[in-house]
């Protein structure tokens, strides 16, 4: 990667930052589209493999995106192992930094406001509009999954279609923990019964976030 690829880099997540209304899962849509469709600097399955990683580890949803600034960084020039470490950890702080900075600024500024005017007439419409907006972006952020996986336009696989959708109405209708169904999808992934099962689980934990 040149230096203009590290700066476009960063400048990706410098403006995609103000737009992570309802958590860093609902930029997975739009970073998809950079990462992987115009730069090409991740492949379909490694993005996919961060997401599901993500969600199968404790801890907050950003972590899919230091794991997809560590790719990057990673396979950015090849050379030595600590050449690639270093870069990877390059990658890891541009893709947090940018994501978290202007979001964390923005929300102290808006809570701040907010608590100064809880029942401003534009402090409750901003609430109840954007309930629908943040489900509509979760919305497609698992359906950019099943149509990574063909889900969609591949109707030779209906048994894991029915294992997504069972993920997806067990996350909605039930208190299940998401870790059965991320290890359930694993597992099953291991007896090689299908191979890409594994992100199902993740597809299933995008429902219930």
């Amino acid at each position: 990667m040149s230096p203009a690829d590290w700066l476009e880099l960063l400048r990706l997540h410098l403006t995609l930052s103000p737009l992570a209304i309802g958590g860093a899962m609902t930029l997975a849509p739009e970073l998809h589209r950079a990462l992987v469709v115009q730069h090409a600097w991740l492949s379909e399955a490694q993005f996919q493999a961060c997401l599901t990683l993500a969600q199968a580890t404790p801890g907050p949803n950003v972590l899919y995106i230091a794991l997809a600034g560590w790719t990057v960084g990673l396979q950015a020039t090849p050379g030595p192992l600590l050449q690639q470490a270093l870069l990877a950890v390059l990658g890891l702080t541009i893709a947090l930094v940018g994501v978290l900075l202007p979001s964390s600024l923005l929300a102290c500024a808006a809570g701040h406001w907010l608590r100064q005017h809880p029942q401003h007439r534009g402090v409750r419409a901003f609430r109840q509009g954007m309930a629908p907006v943040v489900v509509g972006v979760m919305l497609s952020a698992a359906w950019l999954l099943a149509r990574s996986l063909d889900l969609c336009a591949d109707p030779s696989q209906p048994v894991p279609a029915a294992i997504a959708v069972v993920s997806t109405l067990a996350v909605w209708r039930t208190r299940m923990n998401l870790l059965w169904l991320i290890g359930a999808g694993g597992l099953i992934g291991a007896f090689g019964a299908f191979g890409a099962f594994g992100a199902f689980g993740g597809l299933g934990g995008l429902g219930g976030l």
